[in-house]
C-alpha cells in the first residue's frame, strides 16, 4: 500500500481533531477525501507527510513510517498545503529550482524536469514573472508543480483548485488525472464536481470520525438506500388530465408537475415505483416517454453523511 493508516489519532488538549481512524490507498488510486470544516481533514494530511506528529497510531508512506524514517517519507511525498506558502519575490522557475534542489536534484536533470512541469501545468506564459505577481490560480499552479517536481511515489493535495476558474478547473483536473496514473493521490475538496471528475473512491470524515469508504457509486447507492425516500422522474407524452392519478400509486408522498408532461414523483423507499407508473400508464392508456429513478447526488450524500 502507498499510503497505510492504522489506529490514527490526533489530540489538541481536551479535543480530538482525529479519532482513531484507519483506511489504505494503493498506487495508482485517486481517492478524493471529504468533510466538513474542522472535520480532521489537513490534520490527517499534516500527520501522513510528517508535518504533525500524531497521538497514537500509525502512518506509512510508500513502506516509510512517519515517525522513525521521516526523511525517507518526504522523499516519497509530494505536498500541496491548504494553504499554499510561496516566495513572493522569486520568479516561478526560480522557485522550482529552489524547491528542486531541496529534493537533491542538479543541473541538466533539473532544468529539464522543471521546463516538462511548467508546460504541464500551464505556466509557460508566466514562468519569467515573480511569484507575487501572479493570480491566485497560478499561484496555485506554482505550488502543485513544487509538489510533484521530484517525481514522488505519493500526492497529497490539500484542496489543489483552490481559485481556479472554471476553464482552469478542466486543465488541473486533466493535470491530476495524468500525473495519477501512475501515483496515488489523496486530495480534498468542498467541490463536488472534482470529486467526480476524477475518483472512484471517496472517504468523508466527520468530526474526527471516518463515516465512509467506498466506490463513488457505492457510495450514492448505499445512502440512497439508507434514507426514507426516493425520487422518480417521469415523462409523459402530453400533460395528464388529472394529477392526482399519480397520487393513487402506492407509497406516493407528493406529486410535483415540472413542466409539460414532465412530473416528479417522491415516495417511499421501501418500494421501487417504476413498475406501477408503468402499468398506470398502460391501464389508463397514456403514453410514457421517460422513466427514471433520481440517482442521489454526491453532494446529497455529503450532506446525509455529515449532518
Amino acid at each position: 500500500m502507498s499510503i497505510q493508516i492504522t489506529n490514527l489519532s490526533k489530540q489538541y488538549g481536551q479535543q480530538r481533531a482525529v479519532d482513531t481512524i484507519a483506511f489504505q490507498v494503493s498506487p495508482g488510486e485517486i481517492v478524493g477525501f471529504l468533510g466538513p470544516n474542522g472535520a480532521g481533514k489537513s490534520t490527517t494530511m499534516k500527520i501522513a507527510t510528517g508535518y504533525l506528529a500524531p497521538s497514537e497510531g500509525t502512518v506509512l508512506i510508500n513502506g516509510h513510517d512517519i515517525q522513525t524514517d521521516p526523511m525517507a517519507v518526504r522523499r516519497s511525498v509530494g505536498y500541496l498545503p491548504e494553504h499554499n506558502p510561496l516566495y513572493l519575490d522569486l520568479y516561478v522557475k526560480e522557485y522550482l529550482r529552489f524547491a528542486g534542489e531541496l529534493h537533491g536534484m542538479r543541473g541538466g536533470a533539473l532544468k529539464s524536469r522543471i521546463a516538462d512541469v511548467i508546460d504541464q501545468v500551464g505556466l509557460t506564459n508566466e514562468q519569467g514573472k515573480r511569484i507575487g505577481q501572479l493570480s491566485k490560480g497560478y499561484r496555485q499552479r506554482v505550488g502543485l508543480a513544487q509538489a510533484f517536481l521530484h517525481n514522488p511515489p505519493v500526492l497529497i493535495l490539500d484542496e489543489p483548485t483552490t481559485g481556479l476558474d472554471p476553464n482552469q478547473l478542466a486543465d488541473i483536473r486533466q493535470v491530476i488525472k495524468t500525473v495519477g496514473r501512475d501515483k496515488t493521490v489523496l486530495f480534498s475538496t468542498h467541490i463536488m464536481q472534482e470529486v467526480e471528475a476524477l475518483c472512484d473512491r471517496v472517504i468523508i470524515i466527520n468530526k474526527g470520525k471516518i463515516v465512509a469508504d467506498s466506490p463513488l457509486a457505492q457510495l450514492r447507492g448505499q445512502t440512497a438506500d439508507s434514507t426514507s425516500q426516493a425520487t422518480y422522474l417521469a415523462d409523459f407524452e402530453t400533460d395528464l388530465p388529472d394529477l392526482a392519478v399519480l397520487g393513487t400509486l402506492p407509497g406516493v408522498l407528493s406529486v410535483d408537475r415540472l413542466e409539460l408532461g414532465h412530473y416528479r414523483l417522491t415516495a417511499t423507499s421501501d418500494i421501487d415505483l417504476r413498475a406501477a407508473i408503468f402499468r398506470l400508464a398502460a391501464d389508463r392508456g397514456l403514453i410514457l416517454v421517460g422513466l427514471r429513478k433520481q440517482e442521489t447526488s454526491l453532494e446529497g450524500v455529503f450532506k446525509e453523511l455529515t449532518k
